[in-house]
């Protein structure tokens, strides 16, 4: 297919570009470069820089490349950040994905993979998280996203759009052969900020809140490897029915603690890393975790890479070769 990834020089969306490359689609990978990296997109890919909120320029490079499919990561992502400058959530998550919709109608493209998250959960009323719990975010950020699933569920009854909505949980790790890897600016992941405490960047890691009840009183969350988590949207693609949308949990289904993450970079870096304890943060649930048990009874598809040094190790190989991103 002739697919367009929107948001294709960041993180995931770079992961994405070369995922689809190596299964021979002809890929567009389409970035402001606001956020994004020229040098994380593969080679074999096309490259523009567009905003998806310029709903004919976007138009024009879809209808010029023959786009069949999007996958859509593009959008703001630092929860804090969101409710500070909500304008810029909802300017950037809605408004400019209603523009890419537009562009879509105008060039007849129906099939879409958006990237939504567990964030629009909020503070769930069980763990694991299913996907028929109740969804009341708590953040603007979450509130975007959610509020792009409804509309995209509106589209597909009104239009036939084709649609899936994965829901992602925490995503970590880089590309096993160390080619593109996790660079944000500034860094807000838990995995990337301890490591960057190895690589002597950082003085040491902060805990913020030791008294939670989980096992060691830290936050617990679900880390899902970078590769699992395009390979499931590229499989969501295949799977696109008109009029449909999709929406499944994408994560491990199991939770791995602050310290939890801390010891396994100690033990893939081979450093003891410094740590301070701090008050918990607002906002932030004792535990997220998914179930993944929908997506693979109706899909098949099951995360590969759930060893925890194994996410770190892949991430920790980029940075040693990286430690200065891109």
């Amino acid at each position: 297919m002739n697919i367009a990834v929107i948001g294709g020089a960041g993180y995931i969306g770079s992961h994405a570009v070369k995922l689809l490359v190596e299964r021979g689609h002809k890929v567009l990978a389409i970035d402001t470069l606001d956020n994004g990296h020229r040098r994380a997109v593969d080679p074999r890919a096309t490259f523009v820089i567009r905003d998806c909120g310029n709903t004919a320029a976007l138009a024009a490079v879809l209808r010029d490349f023959k786009i069949e499919a999007i996958m859509h990561f593009a959008a703001s992502a630092y929860v804090g950040e969101s409710v500070t400058d909500p304008r810029k959530y909802y300017r950037n998550n809605v408004s400019n994905t209603i523009s890419m919709l537009d562009a879509m109608n105008l060039t007849g493209i129906k099939k879409l993979v958006f990237s939504s998250t567990c964030a629009t959960y909020g503070e769930p009323e069980k763990v694991p998280i299913t996907e028929d719990l109740f969804q009341n975010p708590i953040s603007p950020y979450g509130q975007s996203k959610l509020m792009v699933e409804r509309i995209l569920m509106d589209c597909a009854r009104a239009e036939g759009l084709a649609f899936a909505a994965p829901r992602y949980f925490n995503v970590a790790g880089a590309a096993l052969d160390g080619s593109i890897g996790e660079d944000h600016r500034p860094e807000t992941h838990l995995i990337p900020i301890v490591l960057q405490v190895a690589l002597g960047q950082r003085t040491h890691v902060d805990i913020f809140g030791t008294d939670y009840p989980t096992p060691d009183g830290t936050c617990i969350r679900d880390y899902i490897h970078v590769w699992d988590l395009v390979e499931a949207h590229l499989l969501l693609l295949e799977r696109l029915k008109a009029g449909h949308g999709l929406f499944y949990n994408l994560g491990v289904g199991k939770g791995y603690s602050v310290r939890d993450i801390i010891k396994a970079c100690e033990k893939v870096t081979g450093k003891s890393l410094p740590t301070r304890e701090s008050a918990r943060r607002p906002g932030d649930p004792p535990a997220l975790y998914a179930s993944p048990e929908k997506i693979l009874r109706e899909i098949g598809w099951s995360a590969k890479i759930t060893d925890l040094e194994q996410i770190v190790g892949s991430a920790w190989n980029w940075f040693k070769a990286h430690p200065h991103g891109y």
